[in-house]
């Protein structure tokens, strides 16, 4: 049995969530965000409370349930306060601006990086050095900021790059005279 799959997912106030053409569907401030559901899980909407059950016994259905529940979860979650994830730029001369609709990084190449600003995220910069990604979807969020790290990742003898806010770097020691 499910651990996760379970419990009932509460919807807060100001979000509604609905089912349409085999998708769930909810509506927030922050937006509106679809998962198309499979045939291994029947999903009911109760008032305040969203419920996932299995349609049988077998594995499929049964690894399905958790995931389900967890992704509308993360949607109801994503709808209503948003997710972010913070990056902090280490390095001489390293530093983070947006213009328009591009992120342009200076991180030590010869020319500097413009990375164009995918729709429903947002980019923030509050000084040269942090980046904040902000949005409703948590996996684009996440792919958001793993894009930009993979620009210049923190390397492991100096640490500098761009590492997230809870990130901690293994450092080693450099070579010895």
């Amino acid at each position: 049995m499910s651990r996760v799959g379970k419990y009932p997912v509460t919807v807060p106030s100001g979000v509604t969530v609905s089912l349409q053409d085999g998708a769930v569907v909810a509506k927030g401030k922050n937006g509106e965000l679809r998962l198309p559901l499979t045939d291994a899980v029947d999903v009911t909407v109760d008032g305040n409370q969203v419920s996932v059950a299995p349609r049988g016994e077998d594995r499929r259905s049964r690894t399905l349930w958790g995931t389900t529940r967890s992704l509308i979860n993360g949607m109801v979650t994503g709808v209503s306060t948003g997710f972010t994830k913070s990056m902090e730029i280490t390095g001489t001369g390293y530093r983070a601006a947006v213009q328009g609709k591009e992120l342009v990084l200076n991180l030590g190449y010869s020319h500097e990086i413009r990375y164009a600003v995918p729709e429903g995220i947002k980019i923030t910069t509050e000084r040269p050095t942090a980046i904040r990604v902000e949005g409703a979807d948590k996996q684009r969020v996440g792919q958001v900021a793993a894009e930009i790290r993979a620009f210049r990742g923190p390397e492991p003898y100096k640490g500098k790059g761009i590492r997230y806010d809870n990130e901690t770097i293994r450092r080693k020691e450099g070579k010895k005279k």
